[in-house]
């Protein structure tokens, strides 16, 4: 009987902190969306800014991560076809993988019979090229995450003239909700520039950091083609 009645109270002391819960998590959703309604049509900029940011990290994360991906035994297999002169097969093996490694090693494969120096230029001019290739966009990220504060520096200024000027025009009946109203306009979007401008800006330096890893392993790539055939052919 007693753990039953304890057990009701729980129950009911439960059920009371959930409906308690429930309402203000919605009122703080509406909160954010007021919030962001305050900060006026600056604020709808910086939502297209934060769109497009999230889209190029997304899309140079995906073709990064592919870009990375070659078999551990890639060069081994390659250095194992030429020896053997099965130089189709090389190629063959190269256009499995969709990746910059694969691309330029295979760009040298089928230069195979020229000079050193003209393969050597044509690998690195594939390499050159998919670099630009993965780069692309990078400069439209660099320049939300600089300009996205900028824009909310100035949601900032034109609030705060908004503010002086309700007060100019009250006259005598100067309230401290025109200014306040004013001041709370300008750090929406003063917050709202910096969140966008924080998040393309480790976007940015994280794909940047990523790209000079996979560079890094283009040109050690290079360098162990070139070596390949430099070595002699195996009887």
């Amino acid at each position: 009987m007693i753990f039953n009645l304890l057990q009701t109270d729980t129950l009911a002391a439960a059920n009371e902190v959930v409906e308690q819960i429930v309402p203000a998590q919605q009122e703080m959703s509406f909160s954010l969306i007021e919030m962001a309604a305050k900060g006026g049509w600056l604020m709808i900029v910086l939502l297209i800014l934060s769109i497009i940011a999230i889209y190029i990290f997304g899309q140079k994360w995906w073709l990064i991560s592919r870009a990375g991906k070659v078999d551990k035994n890639f060069m081994k297999d390659i250095r194992d076809y030429i020896h053997e002169g099965k130089i189709k097969s090389a190629i063959d093996l190269c256009e499995r993988f969709d990746s910059p490694i694969a691309r330029l090693v295979q760009k040298g494969i089928e230069r195979i019979g020229r000079p050193l120096n003209d393969i050597q230029t044509a690998v690195e001019n594939v390499g050159n090229a998919e670099v630009a290739r993965l780069e692309k966009g990078l400069p439209i990220l660099a320049t939300i995450a600089g300009g996205a504060p900028m824009i909310g520096f100035l949601g900032t200024v034109i609030g705060m003239v908004q503010a002086f000027f309700n007060m100019s025009q009250a006259g005598n009946n100067i309230d401290i909700t025109l200014l306040s109203s004013g001041i709370y306009t300008a750090m929406i979007t003063t917050v709202g520039g910096l969140i966008v401008g924080i998040v393309a800006y480790f976007g940015y330096n994280w794909l940047t950091s990523k790209i000079s890893d996979l560079v890094f392993k283009m040109e050690s790539a290079t360098m162990d083609f070139m070596d390949l055939l430099h070595e002699p052919a195996e009887k």
